[in-house]
C-alpha cells in the first residue's frame, strides 16, 4: 500500500539537514553521506527523511565486525517521518534505502532515554545486539548548547580536562538499544554474521507491551 502512495529519491545532504534540524527531536545536524527523501505521490511533498553517515566514533566502526570491516559501516544517523504518514512508513523508508548506499553494514540506535526500544528497526528485520556500553560524556560549562563531539572530537577525557580545566564536568550518557543490518547478498551476509562481535539477542519490548 505504501508503494502506491509514496516514492523514494536520494536528496542532497543540505536538504536532509535542513529537514532534520527543523523536525527531528534532537534538532541538530548529523554525519551525512547518503540521504533519502520519502515523497507523497499525489503532491510530491517531502514527508520523510533517512540519513546514513560515517560515525565519528572509531570504536563503533571497529566494534561491529572488526577492523577489516570498519570502513564498511554506516550509522543510520537521523530518521524523520511526518505525523500523517502511516506508522509503518519509517520501517518502509529504511528497508527501501539501506541497500542503496555503498556500504554493507548499517548500525542504528534507539534512545532509551526517549522510551524508544527500536520497534521501527525490528519491523525492518535488523539484528538486535543489546545496549550500548555505559559511558560518561565530558561537558564544558558555557558550552552546554554544543554537542560534546563539537569541542572534544578526537580527544580523550583527560585531554578535554587539560584543555578546559575546572569548567569540565561529566554526565552519564543514556544507554541505547543497538541494531545492526547487513544490506548485502545472502552469502556475504553469512560472512559478516561470522564476524559480528556482538551477541544476537531477542528484541526488547516497549513497556506498554
Amino acid at each position: 500500500m505504501l508503494d502506491e502512495k509514496f516514492y523514494i529519491e536520494r536528496i542532497t545532504n543540505q536538504m536532509a539537514m535542513e529537514v532534520v534540524v527543523a523536525n527531528h527531536y534532537l534538532h541538530r545536524r548529523a554525519p551525512c553521506s547518503w540521504a533519502f527523501g520519502m515523497f507523497d505521490k499525489s503532491n510530491h511533498q517531502l514527508v520523510g527523511v533517512v540519513v546514513y553517515g560515517v560515525s565519528a566514533s572509531s570504536t563503533l566502526l571497529r566494534g561491529i565486525c572488526g577492523d577489516d570491516e570498519a570502513k564498511n559501516v554506516y550509522e543510520l544517523t537521523r530518521l524523520w517521518i511526518d505525523d500523517d504518514v502511516p506508522k509503518n512508513g519509517e520501517s518502509w523508508l529504511i528497508a527501501n534505502t539501506m541497500g542503496k548506499t555503498d556500504r554493507e553494514i548499517i548500525v542504528s540506535y534507539a534512545d532509551s532515554s526517549q522510551n524508544h526500544v527500536g520497534v521501527v528497526y525490528q519491523a525492518a528485520n535488523f539484528i538486535y545486539t543489546g545496549l550500548s556500553s555505559k559511558f560518561k560524556d565530558p561537558k564544558v560549562r558555557g558550552l552546554e548548547h554544543q554537542h560534546h563531539a563539537t569541542y572534544a572530537n578526537g580527544m580523550t577525557n583527560k585531554e578535554v580536562v587539560e584543555k578546559f580545566g575546572d569548567r569540565v564536568y561529566f554526565v552519564e550518557r543514556p544507554r541505547k538499544h543497538r541494531y545492526v543490518y547487513f544490506a548485502t547478498s545472502k552469502s556475504r551476509r553469512k560472512v559478516l554474521m561470522g564476524k559480528l562481535r556482538y551477541p544476537v539477542l531477542p528484541y526488547p519490548k516497549a513497556a506498554s507491551e
